[in-house]
Parts: C-alpha cells; structure tokens; sequence
C-alpha cells in the first residue's frame, strides 16, 4: 500500500475559502500549511490561448495551475504551457476534448465557428457587465447551459476569470462617424466581431501574439485586445495612437477553464473539489487584478506615451447596439440554444433594471 499524507476535502475548501478571503491579487497563493503528498501524482498539462507568462491573462492561468497543485497537497502537478508552445492558440478547444490535455484556458468566444452559441458565455456586445455574468453563470442557471453545450464534446467548462468592461480598441485613424468604421479592417472575435461586419467594417480573428505585427504592419487597421493594463505590456500604443473607449463588445468578459470531462471523473471527489474552487477562486482574483492595474496603466499610455484617448461618439455606439440587438435572435439553430438566449436575456433585463437604482446611481452620485 502506498504511504500518503493527504488533505481532506473539507480541508481543501477550507484552504480554498480562506484563499478567497485574502489572497488580495497574489499571483503565488498563500495558504495555510498543507502537508505533502506520497502517493503517485496526478499530472496534468495546461493549455492555454494566450501567451506564457503573459501580463494578467497568462498570469491567470498560471494562478489556477498554481492554486490547484498547492491545494491538492502535491496530490496534483498542473503543468502550464503558453499558446504555441504545444498547440496554436485556437487549437485549445480541441486539444482538450480529444484529451491531448486535461485542461485548457482561453476564452469560449474564440469557439463560435465549432458552437454559435459559445460567445454568450464570455461576452455578448452591450451585454452582461462582470459583475452580472457572474450572476448569472453561479446563480442564474447560465453555469448549467453551459455545461450542457459543452457535455456532447466530453468537456466541462468553469469561469476562470473576467477582464471587465475592456476598451473599444487601437486605431490608425480617428473614428468620427460611421462612415470611418467602412472598411476598416479590425481584430475583433465572437459577436462582436460579426456586428463590426455588419457596421461596415472587416473582422479579423487572430490569437493576441500576432496583434501587434499585425497592426504594425498595416495588415491590419485597428485591433482591440483587453485593456489598459494588457495592452500596454503588449506595447500597442507603439503600433497605433487612437485608443476608444467603450469597450461595447466586450463589457465583461469571461475566461474560461475547459476541463476534459473523462479526466475530470477520473479524479478523486475531493480533488474534483478542488479543481472547481480553484477555478472560482482564480475568477474573482483576476477581475480584481485588472481593477487594481488598469487605471495606473492608462495613465502611463496617455501621460508617458502620448496615447490619444477618444470616447466613441454616441450615434455609433448606437447603431452599433441596435445591429447587436437584431443580431442576437439569429444565433439559435437547436433548442438548447434557444434555451441560452432567453436565459440571458431574462437575466440581462433584471441585473439592467436593479443595476439602474444601485450601480448606476451611486456612480451618477459619486461624480
């Protein structure tokens, strides 16, 4: 019989609740002492669509890596590998369904072309903001569907993470009316991508380690990307001096942990335990990271670098949201997919209202 030391799953949450309390942004979780484990180690490879190490988003996915491994007590040796270090970065969705890796971390709008439905669950233009996806993934029944969408494919998803509302993007030219978004070729995914061609303009699905060639170069026109905070460690204001806000098409998007489904039962109850509250936790910890970061760095972009900050102007962003509006009854093709639609919508329609009498209003009081 192998000799182990063990945590217990009631230890485990409670390490994983204590986490979530005071972490405070902590990129190396900091827990009370867990003892080791003698026993063979579960290993399992990380895939991820964005680059190693990259500046919050890949930040994020080695957080989890790093929470689930400390808080299994060695049980578990999750191994992170950027985007192109083992496969592309648009090849995470089925790289973990075949099992080629246990889990991936990415973004389930960058799957559209394998599920129409998936961007609902990252971001919908003008939709659900981080605080509200967050509502309705854990409490809304958004979670469920989004579970039962993947089930076919043998995957498990988790919200991993939020960005917040993001920036509407860099460009080479001002954008003053409508009329400037015709033609314009942009990197832009998931719905919001596809509003953008029905504007007018020319979407361009790219994984973020080509955006900043790509906009250099002029192969592109304009390109969003995260935020202030990401996109100032990718140096985009080196590739474009326009840089709009809001960030319409993604008003709080979601990251995603994609769990191979067969890998994920074959794990003991417990561990199963920890790779979901490992998940939760890695979710509230990174939209608190962007918070705490994005506005020192839009400071450095205006007030160092001489970025231009423009507010897209309002008759834009409005016939942006009426394209986005029409657009939206055109997704479902199954009964499921009905079923996501008229979740969100109910759930966007009551967060909208209560958010008008308290979110909306205290920062109306506030400025």
């Amino acid at each position: 019989m192998k000799r182990r030391k063990f945590i217990s799953a009631l230890g485990a949450g409670a390490a994983v609740a204590g986490l979530s309390a005071c972490s405070g942004g902590e990129k190396s979780p900091k827990t009370a002492p867990v003892e080791k484990w003698d026993g063979e180690v579960i290993k399992w490879t990380m895939i991820t669509t964005w680059p190693k190490n990259f500046a919050g988003l890949g930040e994020g996915a080695e957080y989890l890596a790093k929470l689930i491994n400390r808080l299994s007590g060695g049980r578990m040796d999750v191994t992170v590998y950027g985007s192109g270090e083992l496969v592309p970065a648009l090849q995470v969705f089925e790289s973990v369904a075949s099992g080629a890796a246990q889990i991936g971390h990415g973004a389930s709008y960058y799957w559209k072309g394998k599920l129409p439905m998936t961007p609902f669950f990252a971001a919908v233009p003008f939709g659900l903001n981080a605080q509200e996806m967050n509502g309705w993934l854990l409490h809304g029944g958004g979670l469920e569907l989004w579970r039962e969408l993947y089930e076919p494919l043998g995957l498990i998803p988790e919200p991993c993470g939020n960005t917040g509302v993001q920036m509407a993007g860099w460009f080479n030219k001002e954008i003053n009316s409508l009329e400037d978004i015709k033609g314009l070729k942009m990197r832009i995914p998931g719905l919001g991508g596809e509003v953008w061609r029905r504007a007018g303009g020319i979407p361009v699905l790219m994984p973020g380690s080509e955006v900043f060639t790509s906009l250099e170069t002029g192969a592109i026109d304009a390109a969003e990307w995260v935020g202030p905070y990401n996109d100032l460690a990718f140096g985009l204001f080196k590739a474009a001096q326009y840089y709009y806000y809001p960030g319409w098409h993604e008003p709080g998007t979601t990251l995603e942990a994609l769990i191979n489904k067969k890998a994920y039962e074959e794990l003991p109850k417990d561990l199963q335990e920890i790779v979901t509250m490992a998940c939760r936790t890695a979710n509230a910890d990174l939209l608190a990271d962007f918070t705490a970061k994005n506005n020192e760095a839009l400071q450095t972009l205006v007030n160092k670098h001489g970025v231009k900050l423009r507010a897209l102007p309002q008759d834009v962003l409005t016939t942006l949201e009426e394209i986005s509006e029409g657009m939206l009854q055109e997704q479902t093709e199954t009964e499921l997919d009905e079923r996501i639609l008229k979740s969100f919508v109910e759930f966007k329609q009551q967060a909208k209202e209560w958010h008008r009498v308290s979110e909306l209003s205290y920062y109306q009081a506030r400025s």
